[in-house]
C-alpha cells in the first residue's frame, strides 16, 4: 500500500517529520494556518536536501525527486487524501484536542491519525476523536529527519491495523520503533528529563556550573553533550514544560528552581565554554546525583512496564547517543552500589515524594 502522509505543524519537529518521509520517497502535505511558518519549513527542508547533495549523500536528481513530494498547504481540508495523519503542534493539550476535532470528519474512515506529543497521554488526546481505535502515538526525536528512534505509543483502543501502519511507516522510513505503553513521559523523555532536572538541581544548590555539570555528564554516561547543553539545543522552556508533565509521578519530578525560572523567562543557559575543573570529590558527588535520578526512574519505568530494559537501553543509545545506558550503567556499578546511589536519594527526597516509594 503506498503511504500518503499529511503533517500538521510546520515547525522543526513537523518540518524534520516531513523531511524523514520526503527521504523515503513518500509523498508529503505539510499543513500550518501561518503562511511564515510555512515559507520556513520549505526553506529548511530545501537546505536539507541541499546539504545532502553536497556532502554527496544524495545525486541532485534523486534530492529533486524527494523534494517534489512536498506540498505545503494552509488549507486543513489537503489533508484529504492521507493515509497517515501526523499532528506536531504546541504541547497544549486544548490546542491538539480542538485540531483533532477538526481533522476527524476531512479524512477517510480508515486513515491513521498518530500524535507526536512527547509528554501528554495519548489516551487523553483520543477523547477528542469519535473513532480513537485509529488513533496512536508516534513521538519522534530531535532532529526529527535523522534521529533513528521513535517511540510508538497505543492505547487500549488502538486497532491492531492502526499500529501496523504506523510501524509500517517507520520501517519504510528508516526509523527505529521503540514500543511503549502509554504514560507521562513515555520512555526516554521520563528518565531524560529528570536527569536534566536533576542537573539543574546541582546548580541551584551551588554544587557546580552548568559547564562543570556538562563535563561530568560527557564522561561519566560516554555523551557528545551534557544535560545544559542538550536544552539549549531543544530550548528550556520545552524541557520546563515536559518536566511539569511528570509532576504526577512524585515531588520528586517537581521542576527545580533554577529549571523554572529560566523557562519561565524564555532564555537558555549560560554554559562556559572552558569550565574550571571540579575537586574530584565534588565531581563524584555530581556523577553519583546524576546517575542516582537515572537509576530511580529507570528502574520505576521498567516496573510500570512502560517499556523493557532492553528497549529502554536501545533508545538511550540510539535517540540520546548515552554511551553507557541505564542498564549498562546498573551492570558496571554493580547492583550493591546502584543501591546505595538511589538509597542516598531517597535520603534527600523523603519517600512519600516519590512515586512508587
Amino acid at each position: 500500500m503506498t503511504q500518503v502522509i499529511a503533517v500538521l505543524g510546520a515547525g522543526t519537529m513537523g518540518s524534520g517529520i516531513a523531511v524523514s518521509c520526503l527521504s523515503a520517497g513518500l509523498p508529503v502535505t505539510l499543513i500550518d494556518s501561518q503562511p511564515a511558518a510555512l515559507e520556513r519549513a520549505g526553506a529548511l527542508i530545501s537546505a536539507h536536501f541541499r546539504r545532502q547533495v553536497e556532502t554527496g549523500r544524495l545525486a541532485e536528481p534523486e534530492a529533486l525527486r524527494f523534494q517534489s513530494g512536498l506540498t505545503l498547504s494552509q488549507a486543513l481540508a489537503d489533508l484529504a487524501p492521507a493515509t497517515v495523519v501526523i499532528e506536531a503542534v504546541f504541547e497544549d493539550p486544548d490546542v491538539k484536542h480542538a485540531l483533532l476535532t477538526e481533522v476527524e470528519p476531512l479524512i477517510a474512515p480508515d486513515t491513521v491519525i498518530a500524535t507526536n506529543t512527547s509528554c501528554l497521554l495519548v489516551a487523553d488526546l483520543a477523547r477528542a476523536l469519535r473513532h480513537p481505535e485509529r488513533f496512536l502515538g508516534l513521538h519522534y526525536f530531535s532532529p526529527a529527519a535523522v534521529n533513528p528512534v521513535v517511540e510508538l505509543i497505543r492505547t487500549a483502543q488502538t486497532n491492531a491495523r492502526s499500529a501496523e501502519m504506523a510501524a509500517d511507516l517507520l520501517r519504510r522510513t528508516g526509523k527505529e520503533a521503540l514500543l511503549c505503553r502509554d504514560s507521562n513521559g513515555f520512555a526516554i523523555n521520563r528518565f531524560f528529563c529528570p536527569y536534566c532536572n536533576e542537573a539543574t538541581r546541582l546548580t541551584g544548590e551551588g554544587l557546580a556550573t552548568p559547564g562543570q555539570v556538562d563535563a561530568v555528564a560527557r564522561e561519566t554516561f560516554g555523551l557528545a553533550l551534557g544535560p545544559f547543553a542538550v536544552m539549549n539545543l531543544t530550548h528550556p522552556r520545552i524541557m520546563l514544560h515536559a518536566q511539569q508533565s511528570l509532576t504526577r509521578f512524585g515531588a520528586f519530578y517537581t521542576p527545580s528552581p533554577a529549571l523554572t525560572a529560566i523557562g519561565a523567562q524564555g532564555t537558555l543557559w549560560e554554559i562556559e565554554a572552558e569550565p574550571e575543573p571540579l575537586a574530584a570529590d565534588t565531581a563524584r558527588q555530581v556523577a553519583e546525583r546524576l546517575q542516582a535520578a537515572i537509576l530511580l526512574v529507570v528502574g520505576e519505568v521498567v516496573a510500570e512496564g512502560v517499556v523493557s530494559a532492553d528497549d529502554l537501553d536501545r533508545g538511550a543509545r540510539l535517540a540520546l547517543r548515552f554511551g553507557t545506558p541505564p542498564g549498562a550503567l546498573r551492570e558496571s556499578l554493580g547492583e550493591a552500589e546502584a543501591a546505595r546511589l538511589v538509597a542516598a536519594l531517597y535520603k534527600r527526597h523523603p519517600k512519600e515524594s516519590l512515586s512508587h516509594a
